[in-house]
């Protein structure tokens, strides 16, 4: 009987052992899918996207820009989003349908999405006879409201944005390396802010808003990464999520807000928080719809 507890602490310590291993192989194979990345080639079909223009016959209409988010795809193509899309429609817009990546003809991952080519995709469509050229506007949720921001920031003939949970700065890319920013401009890659290893353990249990959280300490990055708002040529409503589980999409919004008084932004900027979590501002689209057309449609011309 005295050999009972013997046999246990060797267990015990077997157990410990075995997982400190386990712990150092994976440490060991996340160095390696850093180490190996490349970061500097461009991906594969680098500048190219897919699009789908929807629009009414008849006079010329507002063009709204549709992205989707990290989910990749062109979700504003998709049959899930017919109904909104449908309703923007019905409300005089056309509407440009974009998908930056994860489809057939633009890069596999969010991996340094060149803004150069969407804006060109998107100058192409302005050109057709159902779309009023002067008068484009952007909308786009999680990564996608990242980009819309990006992009307006970037470019002056997009006159409005609504940008669903976004971020406020250029983040990293959604590769397994997380070592390049997800955007570039002109085919360099835009400051972001850093994946740091600190973050590894809230990525592993799949606490996102732990691991933005984290990365976000690094005030440094942020300041060099943080989108320029203040550029933008036209009213911003950013929508966020009091308890977004995904980014701290509220506090990014409220700190956006905060550079746009600071610089004197003189558009009309206004800030939704929608009580719960990353998805439940895709409930107030009829605010964004008022605050387009009152804000955008109604003035753009």
């Amino acid at each position: 009987m005295s050999k009972g507890p013997g046999k246990g602490l060797r267990l015990v310590k077997w157990t410990l052992g075995v997982v400190a291993a386990l712990i150092l192989l994976l440490a060991a194979y996340m160095w390696w899918v850093v180490e190996r990345f490349d970061t500097v080639t461009l991906p594969q079909r680098h500048g190219q996207v897919d699009v789908e223009l929807f629009a009414r016959e008849g006079d010329k209409r507002p063009l709204l820009v549709g992205f989707g988010g990290s989910e990749g795809g062109n979700p504003w193509a998709s049959e899930r989003w017919k109904k909104q899309r449908e309703r923007f429609l019905d409300q005089g817009y056309a509407m440009l349908a974009l998908g930056y990546f994860g489809t057939p003809n633009s890069p596999e991952h969010l991996d340094r999405i060149s803004l150069d080519g969407i804006h060109a995709a998107i100058m192409k469509a302005a050109q057709d006879p159902r779309v009023d050229g002067r008068c484009i506007a952007v909308i786009g949720g999680s990564r996608g409201g990242e980009l819309a921001l990006l992009l307006a920031s970037h470019y002056p003939d997009i006159k409005a944005v609504v940008a669903i949970v976004p971020g406020s700065a250029v983040f990293p890319a959604l590769t397994d390396a997380m070592t390049t920013p997800g955007f570039s401009f002109h085919d360099k890659p835009l400051p972001f802010v850093p994946m740091t290893w600190s973050a590894t353990p809230d990525l592993l249990v799949g606490n996102l808003r732990g691991a933005f959280e984290t990365i976000m300490q690094d005030d440094a990055a942020m300041q060099r990464a943080a989108i320029a708002v203040e550029n933008i040529n036209g009213p911003v409503y950013f929508v966020s999520a009091s308890q977004d589980e995904g980014w701290p999409s509220k506090e990014m919004s409220d700190a956006m807000m905060q550079r746009l008084k600071a610089h004197g932004f003189r558009h009309t900027a206004e800030h939704l928080v929608v009580q719960g979590g990353h998805s439940e501002p895709l409930d107030e689209f009829p605010k964004m719809e008022a605050f387009l057309d009152t804000q955008f449609k109604q003035t753009c011309r």
